[in-house]
């Protein structure tokens, strides 16, 4: 399936290897100290399947943190310490991606550029369009932003205003630009907390189901 191809492009790309070779894979990666999406330095990255785990650090710790243990768990706990971050905590959320592209569509909803009036703050900061559902009178309702990693690979974030919440909206938007990522030649993923109820309900009805892969790393510094 030309999704699946993508994202494996996308994983060896953005982590420094994928597949996973064994339980615990670590490898380095110049992604690792270099601005991401944000501009921001992500030293700790790491996708977790049923079938192992491949954790990207930067190049000059790869034997470090392989030398701290064996398992996922004795090694994220030396983590923050090896990136000079030793009050921070590794921590794991949910990694989706997008296996089928279905139906739906918002017929209020454009693409804007970030920087344009109509997008709130929280979606001003993505590196791409973003899909805007706006009312009659052109005010935002529900948006959803891209991130976009690398060539093959943009992570959806979507978020929809109290008092529209129910009615499907994020639903609509986020299958929708799945659809604009993949005519993109990439994979849409999307990634929430474990707590998050909401957004697994519309990732599940976005074409993203929960296949038991997880998101590791550590939070980044403002």
């Amino acid at each position: 399936m030309e999704l699946d191809r993508r994202l494996e492009r996308h994983l060896g790309d953005w982590l420094g290897a994928w597949p996973p070779t064994g339980e615990l894979t670590v490898v380095g990666s110049e992604h690792r100290i270099r601005p991401g999406w944000d501009g921001k330095v992500y030293p700790v990255v790491g996708v977790a399947t049923p079938e192992g785990t491949v954790l990207s650090v930067p190049p000059d710790l790869v034997e470090k943190t392989r030398a701290a243990g064996e398992d996922l768990t004795t090694v994220g706990s030396a983590l923050p310490a090896l990136v000079g971050r030793p009050d921070a905590r590794f921590g794991r959320g949910v990694f989706r991606w997008c296996h089928e592209l279905v139906d739906g569509t918002d017929p209020e909803a454009v693409w804007l550029s970030p920087d344009d009036e109509r997008v709130p703050p929280w979606l001003a900061v993505f590196n791409g369009e973003v899909l805007v559902h706006l009312d009659e009178d052109g005010r935002y309702g529900a948006g959803v932003g891209r991130k976009r990693h690398d060539e093959w690979g943009q992570e959806l974030s979507v978020a929809t205003e109290e008092h529209l919440r129910g009615r499907g909206l994020a639903r609509r938007l986020v299958a929708q630009a799945a659809r604009r990522v993949a005519d993109e030649g990439a994979v849409a993923t999307y990634l929430h907390a474990v707590s998050n109820t909401a957004s697994a309900k519309v990732a599940e009805a976005s074409g993203f189901p929960d296949t038991g892969w997880w998101i590791l790393g550590l939070p980044v510094a403002s």
